[in-house]
């Protein structure tokens, strides 16, 4: 078992009333929470990393419980959500890998019948990176409205040794949604599909 070394915690929520178009009667609001952590795997191959996975959980519960409370501390208003990674150049994208259970597993703990599976990103990069975070629905990938990205990066993270790991969390679908498809209204909740 490794220890997990949290350099910093980084929230941040946008509150969106508008694109252009009239203002919405309740705010869209994306929040997003980054952990920068030190790579235990940085600077050399190692064969097993697969029991990180369940070293980091702890952390991805403590980053989902700091995102509902951004969020006003309720669960039921999250509607959108999604995970992602940095790994710093002393690492492997591999590495960034080892977030994809415990983060999804974190926010589907919290947030309760969540059924979509959590879309995630990673990438390599230098202190700046930044990270589009794909966001859907929570219980059905396909409703198109809910179709989002949350863009993150941390301007002295990760250094070469280091992760980012990001959980993000939105309310609704996109402020002015209009393009059809699978309403959030209409959801069989069959699959985490539709």
């Amino acid at each position: 078992m490794a220890d997990v070394a949290v350099r910093k915690f980084v929230v941040s929520v946008d509150e969106i009333f508008h694109e252009g178009g009239p203002v919405a009667g309740t705010p869209l609001r994306r929040a997003c929470v980054l952990a920068v952590i030190e790579n235990p795997f940085a600077g050399s191959y190692v064969e097993d990393i697969a029991f990180f996975m369940d070293d980091l959980k702890p952390l991805g519960l403590e980053m989902a419980r700091r995102l509902i409370n951004a969020l006003g501390g309720d669960p039921a208003v999250v509607e959108g959500y999604g995970k992602g990674a940095i790994v710093g150049s002393a690492g492997e994208l591999e590495h960034a890998a080892l977030w994809h259970n415990p983060g999804g597993y974190s926010m589907r703990e919290l947030l309760g019948d969540a059924r979509a599976i959590v879309p995630s990103t990673k990438k390599v990069g230098g202190p700046g990176t930044r990270l589009d975070v794909p966001i859907t629905h929570i219980n059905a990938s396909y409703v198109r409205s809910h179709f989002d990205a949350v863009e993150v990066g941390i301007g002295d993270a990760p250094r070469a040794n280091e992760m980012v790991l990001a959980l993000a969390m939105t309310t609704g679908p996109r402020v002015h949604a209009r393009v059809g498809g699978l309403k959030a209204s209409e959801i069989k909740g069959e699959d985490g599909l539709r």
